[in-house]
């Protein structure tokens, strides 16, 4: 049996399917379990717990061969990230009490770093408090999702632009499929290894603005241009699309952090996986859902 958190997202649904397909029991630990039934019918066993409940998460982990652990992406989080620093304090007390074989972790390139993260500071949190538990241990550290680029295909499809907040728009940056990082995931789980890994992932290929606006275009079947957003502008989009005022900076310090080239794989003391999915496979059933 193994545990798998986020099995309602894309991330840790890879993960399950991944294991169910190879025959592998899979517990999955949801906050709503109404959310997970499909995975009922597909042989999961469901067992519902908050994230921050520390007597259901360490029934849930109990008596597992390894585990998937995530914790929920937090966007707009309040300063300091105390959302996350809650339930990474409870995972931490859960895990220590249980201690499973072995865990795989949820985090992000660029964790290596303590500071000027924005929103990947979350996952150096992770990183930093539950990587001296006893436990064999794999953080993996994928690059930027594809699938976040389905915010430009309504603007590439009604307009013919993207408007690019990562610049300049030459640039390639690491970019990964969620399939490919939950297949990774549940690939490690199944091996066997002593004390922390640390796994980097990234798609077959790197992409920049100018390589997702001629995907778009194939797959729309019209022309599509990147143009760069004025980080002057992103302050009052993202309040545009509800973050509090107070709550953007850690947005704009990560995209700061993509621009410069900070948020980066690690030069020395990590394997380097790459995935299969290619941008226009991650993108084609996202285009065909919204047009």
């Amino acid at each position: 049996m193994y545990a798998v958190m986020g099995i309602t997202g894309r991330v840790g649904g890879a993960v399950a399917h991944t294991l169910l397909r190879q025959g592998k029991k899979v517990r999955a630990i949801v906050r709503n379990s109404q959310r997970a039934w499909p995975w009922l019918q597909r042989g999961a066993e469901i067992f519902q717990a908050d994230y921050g409940d520390v007597p259901a998460l360490q029934e849930a982990f109990t008596g597992v061969k390894g585990g998937f652990v995530m914790i929920p992406p937090y966007f707009a989080p309040a300063p300091d990230f105390p959302e996350a620093r809650a339930i990474i304090s409870a995972l931490r007390e859960v895990l220590s009490a249980v201690r499973p074989p072995k865990l795989v972790y949820l985090s992000a390139i660029g964790a290596q770093h303590n500071r000027d993260l924005g929103l990947i500071t979350q996952s150096h949190i992770l990183e930093q408090e539950l990587s001296s538990l006893p436990i064999s241990s794999a953080f993996l550290r994928p690059a930027w999702f594809m699938e976040n680029s389905s915010w430009d295909i309504a603007s590439a499809r009604d307009s013919g632009e993207i408007l690019s907040f990562l610049q300049p728009l030459d640039r390639p940056i690491p970019m990964v499929a969620t399939a490919d990082v939950g297949r990774i995931a549940a690939e490690t789980l199944l091996k066997s290894w002593d004390g922390n890994r640390y796994i980097e992932i990234e798609g077959p290929q790197r992409y920049s603005p100018n390589s997702l606006a001629l995907v778009l275009s194939e797959l729309l079947h019209r022309p599509v241009q990147a143009k760069s957003l004025s980080r002057t502008q992103w302050d009052v989009i993202f309040q545009s699309q509800g973050t509090a005022p107070d709550r953007t900076e850690a947005h704009i310090e990560m995209l700061d952090g993509f621009n410069s080239g900070w948020i980066r794989f690690q030069d020395q003391g990590t394997a380097h996986v790459r995935g299969s999915v290619t941008l226009r496979d991650a993108l084609a059933p996202l285009v065909d859902n919204i047009s």
